[in-house]
């Protein structure tokens, strides 16, 4: 790949999505884009970085984008902040809400693995919930993997990724070669398409936001900016979740890590003890 083409495409990639693209990972640029190339009967990479060069293409863009983006994900990946979100925060929550609402945000949702793991954790505890008005979002950058999520159906490898199997038998229903996840816990997420580069304007408070495995990919600028985004739009005892590699410490001053908690962070202003093991 010609130098200048990859900078033209590294420089794209960083002002649509934020992704930083190193020198060293010329292989992920040409292995995923070289199918991009393919859909649009294009000779190859060098072809399409010229039609991008030459159209400017904002629908050309966006496929490349996607095809650039990490898309993995699956149920309950990690365990350990579910098992916090269970023990820790939403008893807590429980108790201070006395309006009886719980708004959760899942940025960078992907095709739906991680909103529908806490979907899942909060029918479990029904009937608690039952007269709670909950609100459960999902945003990715992806369109094409929110059509995906908005689906809910997984393959069997999918579903065997992290899903433990009496929820899968009571939450899931095979049709064919799929598994699709049942109304009453698709129902539960409302999925749109959003841009963590752009303004958050439209959003609500936040009880609780997942943001995880995305930081990774920014520069400190951004990783601050998206930080300082994400505060305003989180009530002031609300948790955020982030990636077992990322952290805010160095990095922005909106948030504390939770004393004892692995990738649980909260905003400065609350209580010392929050969502602290007791």
């Amino acid at each position: 790949m010609k130098p200048e083409d990859f900078e033209l495409m590294r420089s794209l990639l960083k002002a649509k999505s934020g992704l930083i693209v190193q020198p060293d990972k010329v292989y992920l640029l040409e292995s995923r884009l070289t199918p991009v190339a393919r859909a649009h009967n294009l000779d190859g990479l060098e072809a399409l970085v010229d039609t991008v060069r030459r159209t400017k293409d904002p629908k050309l863009i966006e496929e490349i984008t996607d095809a650039m983006t990490t898309n993995e994900s699956f149920f309950f990946r990690d365990n350990t902040p579910f098992d916090i979100l269970k023990k820790n925060v939403l008893p807590i929550l429980e108790k201070k809400r006395t309006s009886r609402t719980l708004k959760i945000w899942c940025a960078a949702a992907s095709s739906g693995q991680e909103p529908y793991s806490i979907a899942m954790i909060l029918k479990e505890q029904m009937p608690k919930w039952e007269n709670w008005n909950i609100d459960i979002y999902g945003t990715d950058i992806s369109r094409k993997i929110l059509e995906k999520a908005r689906e809910g159906r997984y393959s069997q490898f999918e579903v065997q990724r992290g899903l433990p199997v009496q929820m899968m038998i009571k939450y899931f229903d095979q049709r064919g070669d799929g598994w699709y996840i049942g109304d009453e816990i698709r129902k539960m997420v409302r999925y749109e398409y959003m841009n963590l580069l752009d303004t958050f304007g439209v959003l609500p408070q936040f009880d609780i936001v997942f943001c995880r495995n995305v930081l990774i990919y920014f520069d400190p600028e951004t990783k601050a900016d998206t930080l300082a985004k994400i505060r305003k739009v989180m009530r002031d005892d609300g948790a955020l979740f982030l990636g077992a590699a990322e952290t805010v410490l160095g990095i922005s001053k909106e948030f504390r890590p939770v004393k004892g908690q692995r990738g649980i962070y909260v905003p400065t202003a609350s209580e010392d003890h929050l969502y602290e093991d007791v």
